[in-house]
């Protein structure tokens, strides 16, 4: 994700939750046997996004809209195919859209509760641990907000259509889910909309009908997924096919008054693809593309597949916009088909791809114009003099202090702080061991979660030496590590006057992470 201008997170997990309201029609599980799955998966940052006692494994996603109405309420159903991990008595979905229609587990009618964003499930019968069960929410719905960089992301509306930015919280505002990224799964997502209108999803397109005056296209991710990179796009856009780069398909998704201009600005992605399969290796989907929208959102998000960026953004130059689309590629793997197992490992998405996004930006000829560095040398030299002071506002590296908003989290410590843990990592192991590191680590954990202490255990097996002194004091402590091979370089104290190069460096830091909008 790249935010350019202030985010607000939504009250998702607001204090004062809704009135419980629960709707009979159904038997309570068995009494005596099971317990209710927790209501949170205790994410240090996020304490009640996702749920516990179950894993998902797939998706089966139907969204309606009814007329060609941008900011239309549209309804829904959901099947979600799931293991029980532990014997459940009820269990919960995320949930913060409009009402609920009906809910079964396994075909039968089931109670469901609405406790703030809290989809309470008490089925018929008591789930067995290891149990194999399906719950499907029929005739929900949504309503989209408007897409500006003041409002809450999640279900947005613009002027051609709908869209859906879920990171890191709000996905569940559009679909009943487990949103949290350790319970990745497969989906199909099915989209009905007027003929007119244009539906793409993540994934493959493996489907497209036409009937009464409606067509419905079905896409396939095939790859786990976390719920947070959704995208589900409907409106009057049109699609452009791209010849494969480096065997990957591309297409990309525009609004139809714009084609002519945004699809050209589009293509440099074909060219990205096979550069950064060059960095790590092969691509991790069936597919990539683009996602251009008219709306004033204030960031870009690696939405999986199919990465989203606003009007605005592709209004910048090349040397602005190429490293941005190259951040977001970078995420495909490291956020994407990697996913972090709690949000405070969210430093493995935007360090990596905050990394890559320099890195290109030095190969092209751009770093200078781009990022105010004659070479990355001398740009992470920047970033290491303001190390402390990151650390005492934002927390160290893997460790944000806080979530009250989305800067807390997604911070310029997770960033570049994030990107000079690599460069450091780079500095003590030397270039290639460096680059087997990053290889082994997409690899390993293609289609899974995984944790900074997976990443520091994968970097000591790879580099055959120990390394968890070493990135536990860069991940983990509140003060800055000397920088290897740079005997030179200096960290401002947090509490020092701010030398005016230190200030400069800083302010070109938040100037570029606004104009990405890092995420």
């Amino acid at each position: 994700m790249t935010v350019w201008r202030n985010k607000r997170l939504s009250a998702v997990l607001a204090a004062g939750a809704a009135a419980l309201v629960t709707v009979t029609g159904a038997a309570p599980a068995s009494a005596g046997y099971g317990t209710p799955g927790a209501p949170g998966l205790g994410d240090r940052l996020y304490p009640l996004l996702g749920n516990g006692g179950y894993d998902v494994r797939d998706y089966a996603l139907d969204l309606r809209y009814p007329a060609k109405d941008p900011a239309q309420a549209i309804t829904g159903s959901v099947t979600v195919s799931a293991v029980a991990t532990q014997a459940l008595s009820r269990f919960d979905l995320d949930f913060g859209g409009g009402s609920v229609g009906a809910v079964t587990v396994d075909g039968r009618s089931a109670r469901f509760a609405r406790d703030g964003d809290e989809l309470v499930i008490t089925p018929r019968r008591a789930l067995r641990k290891g149990e194999r069960f399906t719950v499907t929410v029929s005739r929900f719905t949504a309503t989209p907000v408007q897409a500006d960089a003041d409002s809450p992301v999640g279900f947005v509306t613009t002027p051609d259509g709908t869209v859906l930015a879920g990171q890191p919280n709000t996905s569940h505002l559009l679909f009943p889910s487990n949103d949290h990224p350790r319970d990745k799964a497969t989906y199909t997502i099915s989209l009905t909309v007027p003929e007119g209108w244009t539906a793409v999803a993540s994934g493959r397109n493996t489907r497209t009908t036409t009937r009464n005056g409606y067509v419905t296209s079905t896409y396939r991710e095939s790859a786990p997924m976390a719920s947070e990179l959704v995208q589900v796009v409907a409106g009057d856009y049109v699609v452009q096919r791209r010849p494969a780069a480096g065997g990957v398909p591309i297409r990309d998704v525009v609004p139809r008054r714009f084609a002519s201009t945004l699809l050209p600005r589009a293509d440099v992605e074909r060219s990205q693809v096979t550069w950064m399969q060059g960095k790590v290796g092969k691509y991790p989907f069936e597919n990539y593309g683009s996602l251009v929208i008219d709306a004033n959102l204030g960031f870009a998000l690696e939405t999986q597949t199919l990465s989203l960026y606003d009007t605005g953004l592709f209004a910048r130059p090349a040397y602005v916009l190429d490293p941005i689309m190259t951040h977001e590629l970078a995420h495909q793997w490291f956020g994407d088909s990697v996913a972090p197992w709690q949000w405070s490992d969210v430093w493995q998405n935007e360090g990596h791809a905050t990394w890559y996004e320099l890195v290109y930006a030095a190969e092209k000829g751009y770093l200078q114009q781009y990022a105010g560095a004659a070479d990355l040398d001398a740009y992470f030299k920047g970033a290491y003099a303001s190390g402390d002071r990151y650390r005492a506002r934002y927390g160290p590296v893997a460790a944000p202090l806080r979530s009250g908003s989305i800067w807390d989290v997604f911070n310029p410590n997770v960033y570049d702080g994030g990107a000079l843990v690599l460069y450091a990592l780079r500095q003590q192991v030397g270039a290639a061991t460096f680059e087997r590191i990053e290889r082994a680590w997409v690899a390993r954990y293609e289609g899974k979660s995984a944790s900074t202490a997976q990443f520091v255990a994968l970097a000591s097996q790879v580099a055959h030496r120990d390394l968890r002194a070493f990135l536990n004091d860069w991940l983990y402590g509140t003060k800055t590590p000397a920088m290897p091979g740079h005997p030179d370089w200096t960290v401002t104290p947090a509490t020092a006057p701010v030398p005016a190069a230190v200030a400069r460096t800083e302010a070109s830091v938040t100037t570029r992470l606004q104009r990405l909008g890092a995420h």
